[in-house]
């Protein structure tokens, strides 16, 4: 059973750029699919972007394609959302999650982590 530490967040202009953080505890990585994941005020969660662990692909929220990049390093056991030119729309609390050798990253309605709040205005 995974314990996640998500961090990085905080304010920041539209435009500007954070890199968030995903911090794997109770189990090596290697195997699992990782998921980022947001919750806007007042919506439901919903998907941001996923890393297979079978092949190394990416896929991304079209919200978000072009400015987001997930990447992982299994050594460390920790993913990273490089969020680029970000917009008010990007406000929200992200939460990351993983997937035992699936090759996609499922909408959860519970997430282990505390999650690691986003805000965007000027």
């Amino acid at each position: 059973q995974f314990g996640f530490v998500e961090s990085g967040g905080g304010l920041v202009q539209p435009g500007g750029s954070l890199r968030l953080s995903c911090v794997a505890s109770g189990s090596i990585l290697d195997d699992y699919t990782i998921g980022w994941f947001r919750q806007a005020p007042g919506k439901e969660h919903e998907g941001v972007s996923c890393i297979s662990s079978i092949d190394g692909s990416t896929s991304y929220a079209d919200s978000v394609k072009g400015r987001f990049t997930i990447s992982r390093d299994n050594v460390k056991s920790t993913a990273y959302l490089q969020m680029n030119n970000v917009n008010p729309e990007d406000t929200g609390v992200y939460y990351c999650a993983a997937f035992f050798r699936r090759a996609d990253c499922p909408v959860l309605s519970e997430y282990s982590g505390q999650g690691t709040r986003v805000t965007v205005s000027s």
